[in-house]
């Protein structure tokens, strides 16, 4: 059962939650413009070598609609798109770039409203000469990830579920934010308060 599409109404802090840190990607890793929408789909995946762009440019093409196309590179010195490029991922239906490294033309970018996640901007272009992978296992943003694991992001991060993971995890998240929903402010600061008072006075402190 596909149940993708209803990760898109879970923020990455639920499934943070349910998840852990391992599956969280790092902090540089960062939304380009703002406000950013809340994009979620399964990931198509690149690796680029350093300095390169050529597979980021061939998966363009070859990504489905509604993929999220996840790249490695660990470049920061070199762009690996551009507004054209960015452009055309948008009119074929892909739902956004994570890129662990750097793109340029982000006025074009934000113009057009395409979600891309990245560690920066830099005016210099990679070159188009190696091959890389698509489709294959990577690393982004030092999350391990395959083609087909179900990507949500957001301003609060990027978080990977595992492909095989999806089912429960998405039940977890959604029981976890059904009970947020039904819980009053004063309901959560009675029982908050009393869990850190009863850790306080479980490690001594007295104050």
């Amino acid at each position: 059962m596909n149940r993708i599409s209803e990760f898109k109404d879970v923020p990455p802090t639920a499934l943070a939650d349910v998840l852990g840190r391992e599956q969280v990607m790092d902090i540089g890793i960062r939304p380009l413009w703002s406000p950013a929408p809340r994009v979620a789909g399964p990931a198509f995946t690149v690796r680029c070598p350093p300095g390169d762009n050529l597979m980021l440019h061939a998966a363009i093409y070859r990504a489905e609609p509604g993929s999220v196309v996840v790249v490695e590179s660990g470049d920061v010195d070199h762009a690996l798109a551009g507004g054209n490029v960015c452009a055309v991922a948008q009119r074929r239906g892909i739902a956004a770039f994570v890129v662990d490294g750097v793109i340029r033309d982000l006025a074009e970018v934000r113009e057009a409203r395409f979600p891309v996640f990245a560690r920066g901007v830099i005016p210099i272009p990679g070159t188009k000469g190696a091959i890389g992978s698509l489709g294959g296992p990577i690393r982004c943003g030092g999350v391990r990830l395959n083609s087909g694991d179900v990507v949500v992001a957001d301003e609060e991060g990027i978080v990977v579920t595992p492909h095989a993971r999806r089912e429960e995890v998405l039940r977890g998240a959604q029981a976890k934010l059904a009970k947020e929903a039904g819980e009053s402010l004063d309901d959560w600061e009675e029982s908050h308060r009393a869990r850190i008072d009863k850790i306080l006075s479980e490690k001594g402190f007295e104050g």
